[in-house]
Formats: structure tokens, sequence, C-alpha cells
């Protein structure tokens, strides 16, 4: 065993990961980090498809989080520590961290409309940024920005990551309602919104993109994996769009 003493804190903390908990009695997490990273996001979604690829039978649902892989499966069917050995022995076929990203991913260009009145908050995360609007938007939209997880309502992915310099703090108060379709951001990521709602983030830019469709075979249109390119465009262009479908003018192509 490698004495921890003589590795630098980086190294040290390295040998930790993955570590695989037990997650009530019929499930685990294994985490590949304790703060998000590239890597660990990579991580994540490649041993997630692994285990859906695997065919467990006993897996009843898999799910990622920014730097985890959960798994419920069920224990009729095995037991914990036969679960575990399985789990184990298919995160030492590899290194998580280089893997190649999942099979089936999309790539998403969506049509955005920045500031203006719609997204009254970009001069403001422009300047914590350093940056002028058009600087912001600039570079916004030249970064494809990975799904690294669904959460906190329907269908709603968590985006990223932006360049260092939009490293911005959540706002202090929240801002009491934006739109569905709203584009927020803070600390490096955005959040493409699938609901109204409150939130701490600063509104940026608006899409009539719709990621929550309940009535549909698929009520999630993004996944885990796929990426995203917002688009610019004009107001007037937006108000078009209202036309558009629930798509709002979005179209995806499939990422190699």
């Amino acid at each position: 065993m490698t004495d921890q003493r003589n590795l630098s804190p980086d190294a040290a903390q390295a040998q930790e990961w993955p570590r695989v908990s037990a997650a009530g009695f019929d499930g685990f997490v294994v985490r590949f980090g304790d703060r998000l990273s590239e890597a660990a996001n990579r991580a994540a979604l490649a041993f997630r498809a692994a285990i859906d690829q695997a065919g467990w039978s006993s897996v009843a649902e898999t799910s990622t989080s920014l730097v985890s892989t959960y798994l419920r499966f069920d224990p009729l069917g095995t037991d914990h520590a036969v679960m575990q050995e399985q789990l184990q022995r298919l995160l030492a076929t590899q290194d998580w961290y280089a893997a190649p990203h999942p099979q089936g991913r999309r790539l998403w260009r969506v049509p955005t409309v920045f500031g203006t009145a719609l997204a009254p908050q970009l001069d403001e995360a422009a300047a914590r940024a350093g940056l002028t609007a058009e600087e912001a938007v600039r570079q916004i939209a030249a970064t494809r920005l990975r799904v690294q997880t669904i959460g906190f309502a329907p269908g709603q992915p968590y985006l990223g990551e932006l360049p260092p310099a939009f490293d911005i703090p959540r706002q202090t108060d929240l801002t009491p309602e934006v739109p569905e379709g709203a584009v927020v951001l803070a600390i490096r990521q955005i959040v493409l919104f699938s609901v109204t709602t409150p939130t701490g983030w600063r509104h940026i830019g608006q899409t009539r993109f719709r990621l929550f469709r309940p009535d549909a075979e698929v009520p999630f249109v993004l996944r885990s994996g796929d990426e995203v390119l917002f688009e610019p465009i004009s107001s007037d262009r937006y108000s078009a769009l209202a036309q558009a479908g629930p798509d709002g003018g979005a179209v995806s192509e499939a990422l190699a």
C-alpha cells in the first residue's frame, strides 16, 4: 500500500476515488470525486453507460449526478455483497476518468436571444466576468456545453463548463420568477430552465426550447452527455419562433 504521507495533497486525494457506497437497502452510489470536474463528470457518465450495457438482470434503474453514478437494484434478485462485487469488478476494468463519452449523444443548437428586456441580467453577469456584453455572448456562443446532469426540475440540464471568467457567484437574493426557456448563469455553468421558477442565477438569455414535454413519449428532451450550443438571434427572430413548435427552432445532430 502506498504511504500517503509521501504524497502531495492532490495525489493523496486522487487515490481516494472512486468510492462505492450503499444507498439504502436497494441502491449504490459510485462517486468519482467530491467536486465537479470535467474528468469526474465524464467518469460518471461513462460508468453509468457501462452498467446499462452490461445488462445485469437485477438492475432496476441507473442515473447520474454531477460526479456520481447511482444504481438501484432488486434485492430479491441479488444481495448487496454480490452487487457491490460486480460494481468493483467493473470499476477495475479501465480508467473511467479517461473513458470515451457514451454513445447516443446529440449536439443541440438552440436559438437564443441574449440580453434585452427578455433576459435583463446579461450586462450584470458580463461585468462580473470582466467582459463587455458582446464579449460575453461571443464566448458563451463559442462554447459547446455538456449536459452534466439533469435535476432540480423535470428535464432541466446543468450545462458546463464555461471559460474561467464566468466563475461568478450566485445572487444573494432570489429573482422571483424567470420563464420556461430561460438561460441563467453562475459558477461557470448554465442552467436552461424547463419550467417557470424562482432562481438565484442571473438571467442572461431566453429561448423557446421546451425541455419538459409531459405528454410526449420521451418527456425529457435532453440527456446527460448531450452537448448544447446557444446560437444568438435577434428579438424579432425570437418573436417569430413562437410558431416553431416545442423545439423553438432548435435542431440536433448525432455525435460520434
